[in-house]
């Protein structure tokens, strides 16, 4: 039945109302007594957990799903994935988030929260993955399972985190690179150590596992792209993704620069901010946002500078990451030769089915998905357009 559903899914989920977690817009869905809407409890999937379906009926379990923020329409879309899949199980699923995926404590608070409740297991997307660590450990001493999705957790103790369900965030990244460098091929090409050029990339953050895999990825592709065609590359920025990169030389014997910015907070705002500062300068030839905030801030920055082209002779070459309308409608307008995208919708309703397997006795192992680079062209494709959520 799992398999059957998956298209119908795909093709019409995101088209449904995304009230029940969260709201529109991108703001927070509010309780009576001003708290989110996934403090009261209940979400579309309560509703549901009754239906009888051959995936497996009405198994009575519970479930404690803890997201990074019910801020994006991202993580909306993901408890719609995990709202389907309990739907379709019958299961419960309580979805909780932060307002935003910078205030790590107030998702601490929540997975604590969680645990105390002695779910059938815990579903948790980490806002940063070593402040979780403690939180996991006591999981596992309570014998909850937990199924990490979107984001890995590499310090995570023996045996508290069962599977993780997330993008290949490494490959994703050297997609963003693969299709960015043909169209600045030529330009980085002509680099001298005196005339150098320059390639900024915006993270949202240096602390969540998803983000610097994918940051590090980019990085290192363009790296190895650039190197293929006879250039030496520094990287500049962030102190993180500057002493995780390899292979590199200083600045002033570079040819091509690859600058990093990350915003003091998770907003499109302070994004934006990092993505002027790297736009501003006249060596800039590309710049890439490694997620929705960031690729909002740059297309943000880009309403002051104006700077953003599809084509390199008349401007910075924009590539984003994942969707939203912003972003569309800059890939529509030629402010981004194109993007990145993941599916959250799918990420969610993976993990209520890998939780369910484990509550059911099976065994479960780690499942990568993959990343899409979509364009004006192909974003209407029926494997593309269900992932471009709004």
């Amino acid at each position: 039945m799992k398999k059957k559903v998956l298209a119908v899914l795909l093709s019409a989920a995101m088209v449904m109302s995304l009230a029940a977690c969260g709201g529109g817009g991108g703001g927070d869905a509010k309780t009576d007594d001003g708290g989110s809407a996934a403090d009261s409890g209940t979400t579309a999937a309560d509703d549901n957990a009754g239906s009888d379906d051959s995936a497996g009926g009405d198994k009575g379990y519970s479930f404690e799903i803890i997201v990074k923020s019910f801020q994006s329409t991202y993580w909306q879309a993901a408890v719609q994935g995990i709202e389907q899949a309990c739907g379709e199980l019958g299961v419960k699923a309580n979805s909780n988030g932060p307002a935003n995926e910078s205030d790590i404590a107030d998702q601490i608070t929540m997975i604590n929260d969680a645990i105390e409740k002695k779910p059938d297991g815990i579903g948790l997307a980490a806002c940063d993955t070593k402040s979780v660590v403690d939180s996991l450990q006591k999981a596992l001493e309570a014998g909850i399972p937990v199924v990490c999705f979107d984001t890995g957790v590499d310090e995570a103790p023996e045996g508290s985190v069962y599977a993780t369900v997330a993008t290949d965030n490494e490959a994703a990244g050297a997609v963003a690179a693969e299709n960015m460098f043909p169209v600045i091929e030529e330009k980085i090409k002509a680099a001298t150590t005196d005339k150098k050029v320059r390639i900024g990339e915006v993270n949202q953050d240096a602390t969540a596992l998803n983000i610097q895999q994918r940051g590090k990825g980019f990085i290192n592709k363009m790296l190895e792209l650039c190197t293929d065609a006879g250039k030496k590359v520094a990287v500049v920025g962030n102190e993180y993704y500057v002493n995780a990169t390899e292979g590199t030389v200083a600045e002033g014997e570079a040819e091509v620069i690859i600058e990093v910015g990350v915003p003091a907070q998770t907003t499109v705002d302070l994004a934006s901010t990092e993505a002027q500062k790297i736009m501003s300068k006249d060596d800039t030839i590309a710049i890439f946002g490694s997620n929705q905030t960031t690729a909002e801030g740059v297309i943000t920055a880009n309403q002051t500078l104006n700077k953003l082209a599809a084509d390199p002779a008349e401007g910075i070459i924009g590539v984003g990451f994942d969707a939203g309308t912003p972003q569309k409608e800059a890939i529509t307008n030629g402010q981004f030769i194109g993007s990145v995208t993941q599916s959250p919708l799918m990420m969610g309703y993976e993990c209520i089915y890998t939780l369910t397997d484990i509550a059911d006795g099976k065994d479960v192992s780690d499942l990568p998905m993959d990343g899409y680079w979509y364009n004006k062209d192909n974003m209407e494709a029926e494997d593309i357009a269900p992932n471009l959520y709004d």
